[in-house]
């Protein structure tokens, strides 16, 4: 866990997994429950922490993308994943570890 912190690919790829959690909360609970049960407190609380992480993600998406050189198509897609629930397991499994860990 700790190799994760001190990379930059690493820390993209702990912000993703939180980001895309609150993206999965907000939803699978925030909007039915704000929609069908007329309980916005949810959306109220978890809205503005999911947009400052959507940010962060987007900004490291696109620190990483440079310092790693990846393609256009490899940077879209890592950007895409965010807007997807459950994108990010997909960039974990598909780009993320096969990224070299050295800085």
């Amino acid at each position: 866990m700790t190799e994760l912190i001190k990379t930059k690919i690493g820390r993209l790829r702990i912000i993703s997994m939180i980001e895309g959690m609150s993206l999965i909360i907000l939803v699978f609970l925030g909007v039915p429950l704000k929609y069908m049960f007329a309980s916005p407190q949810m959306v109220k609380i978890f809205g503005p922490i999911h947009g400052g992480l959507f940010v962060l993600f987007v900004l490291m998406a696109i620190v990483a993308a440079i310092d790693l050189g990846w393609k256009a198509k490899t940077t879209a897609i890592v950007l895409l994943s965010s807007f997807i629930p459950f994108g990010c397991f997909y960039v974990e499994n598909r780009i993320f570890r096969k990224v070299n860990y050295e800085e």
